[in-house]
């Protein structure tokens, strides 16, 4: 196989015509990728990607030919993948407001161009999942956040305008769903490719505690940090060695922090999908 990219988390194989994508067990905060690994969690984000685009491939065709026929040394965190002409955004949805656009709305009561009701906090629900698109950076740059009409204008009209509808649906489905099993998904990030056919696919990963926020729905309450199923908790003890993004050293993961992290993971994966993490 020839390796022909490599971003923060996966590694992408070209064989046989279709692509192999392989999980690492790396993790990266604020586009950073951190020197230390997590066990297992290539592993988990897989399982729970495939989990998900089951129960999504109604709503969206995905890009998985067999999560079986990879190379052994790659067994239970690759998939055979086809090849798709991908999307230059990622597409992501917010049901709640947090995070890097919790600021935005502070200073001018938008995000992403997109007028909020006044008086939310951090954490608060929005009347309506907001889809808030951002470029799509190479290994060690940040991605930018852009308006939707930025994003039309990029890729035109008629892909934006699915893209964006396609992750909404995605969304309101994978929301629904985790509710129910007491996990709020408070914003997630999608990627698609077009296939052969121009067929818009759903691609990458999928509602995985690396691309999403995942909060205890019984602990939740604007205004305070949430309980959560993700890496959050690898980004709040990050800032709280004072390390910043741009900084020319990333710091090595405590053992503790390590296995707090992982056992986030494994939490999410066992109530999202009701089977036990071997």
């Amino acid at each position: 196989m020839e390796l022909i990219h490599q971003g923060k988390v996966r590694d992408v194989y070209a064989d046989r015509g279709d692509l192999i994508l392989v999980a690492s067990n790396r993790v990266s905060v604020y586009d950073v990728i951190l020197p230390t690994e997590i066990p297992g969690k290539g592993a988990l984000l897989t399982a729970l990607s495939l989990w998900w685009f089951e129960r999504l491939a109604d709503i969206v065709p995905n890009h998985v030919i067999s999560a079986d026929d990879v190379p052994t040394e790659f067994a239970g965190r690759a998939v055979r993948v086809k090849r798709l002409d991908m999307v230059k955004v990622e597409a992501v949805v917010r049901g709640y407001l947090t995070g890097s656009v919790l600021n935005d709305y502070r200073a001018t009561g938008t995000v992403n161009g997109v007028a909020l009701p006044a008086g939310l906090e951090d954490g608060s629900k929005l009347p309506e999942p907001v889809y808030t698109p951002t470029t799509k950076a190479d290994v060690g740059e940040h991605d930018a956040p852009e308006t939707y009409e930025q994003t039309a204008a990029r890729l035109g009209p008629d892909l934006a305008s699915r893209v964006r509808d396609l992750t909404l649906d995605v969304y309101r489905r994978g929301a629904e769903i985790a509710l129910d099993k007491g996990i709020i998904i408070a914003d997630t990030k999608l990627e698609f490719g077009l296939d052969e056919d121009g067929v818009l696919t759903l691609a990458d990963e999928v509602l995985t505690s690396d691309s999403s926020r995942f909060w205890d729905a019984k602990g939740w309450k604007p205004g305070q940090t949430q309980p959560s199923f993700d890496k959050q908790f690898v980004r709040d003890w990050a800032r709280s060695t004072g390390w910043k993004p741009d900084d020319a050293e990333a710091p090595e993961i405590p053992a503790d922090i390590v296995e707090a992290t992982r056992a986030r993971y494994i939490e999410a994966y066992e109530l999202l999908t009701g089977r036990r993490w071997q």
